[in-house]
């Protein structure tokens, strides 16, 4: 029997999922990608593939689980299996200065941004990108992972000199400007199937306020995984308007991700920019529950999952 197929590296993130499946009584099967072995000469099973590996997987001692993983997609694909956030996804979730690259295609603003692969350029790429304050960020990252925020170029010189900036696990690091949020709030714009699924506002003062120090960590504030947030940390939008969400929908399609959400700052003049792309998007339940959509975003995900199975199992019993 087909089956959904969920590839993943944290099962604390799978929690919310699974219960999903289980009410809609859809038949699945976990795949934790860091204790997989690949033969690549075997065909793989009957079923719709969920892609859920995070950047941030490093974090959790899964240090090559992105590296296997872009692997097993290679090879379901290969034997044309159905995958939901496929390699072009993947590749998105490891590298960010590729994404700003792609929302460029579709005319999706970002902050201005520079990208280098040597510690000792980060100086000279300060001048390049003439923006106070900036921010620092490994191009591998997740969760806010190694993100800093400098008021000066010299604390940045100070910061390398004290070995305070952390790695980039893939050598590239990028500079970028600063957006201050007018209303202090960031935006993720959730994505399921193809389709807009809601709008979640989370609130940045720990994150994007500027701090008394020249450089703070932003850590990762903004992860709504996180579900013992304060009821006022995230809190979905209820009359959402965004007159890009047509781009951002286009965006998303072209690069293969089928669930996913694109975060942005919107300025004192209205205007948005998108910083991050997240392909393993993940849902604060306590905001869904505050809202009057009543939308469950893994249970939005269960019921595509559903569909796409019920689909291409009626596509093989046609041609039977």
């Amino acid at each position: 029997m087909s089956k959904i197929y969920v590839i993943h590296e944290n099962d604390d993130w799978l929690v919310p999922l699974r219960a999903a499946f289980a009410k809609l009584k859809l038949p699945y099967e976990e795949w934790f990608i860091d204790e997989l072995s690949l033969d690549i000469s075997s065909v793989p099973p009957e079923g719709i593939f969920y892609n859920r590996m995070s950047a941030s997987a490093h974090t959790r001692d899964h240090r090559y689980a992105p590296e296997m993983t872009a692997n097993v997609l290679a090879w379901l694909e290969r034997h044309g299996r159905t995958v939901i956030n496929g390699r072009k996804a993947l590749q998105l979730e490891l590298r960010k200065s590729e994404q700003y690259i792609s929302l460029q295609e579709f005319e999706i603003p970002h902050p201005k941004t520079i990208v280098t692969n040597q510690t000792q350029s980060l100086p000279d790429a300060v001048d390049q990108l003439d923006k106070f304050p900036f921010i620092l960020k490994p191009n591998r990252g997740g969760k806010g992972t190694g993100v800093q925020l400098f008021q000066s170029k010299e604390s940045l010189i100070q910061s390398i000199k004290d070995n305070q900036i952390g790695e980039s696990i893939d050598g590239i690091w990028l500079l970028q400007e600063y957006v201050k949020p007018a209303n202090g709030r960031i935006v993720r714009a959730e994505f399921v199937g193809g389709k807009f699924l809601y709008a979640v506002s989370i609130n940045a003062q720990n994150g994007f306020k500027l701090c008394p120090a020249d450089s703070c960590n932003v850590g990762d504030a903004f992860c709504p995984a996180d579900q013992s947030a304060s009821a006022t940390k995230f809190k979905i939008l209820d009359n959402y308007e965004n007159e890009h969400l047509e781009r951002y929908a286009s965006f998303l399609n072209a690069n293969d991700i089928g669930v996913g959400a694109l975060e942005y700052v919107e300025d004192k003049n209205g205007d948005k920019w998108v910083y991050d792309v997240n392909t393993n998007t993940n849902y604060n339940s306590n905001a869904e529950q505050n809202s009057i959509l009543k939308k469950g975003g893994m249970f939005e995900i269960a019921q595509f999952l559903g569909r796409e199975l019920a689909s291409i199992t009626q596509q093989r019993l046609n041609r039977a």
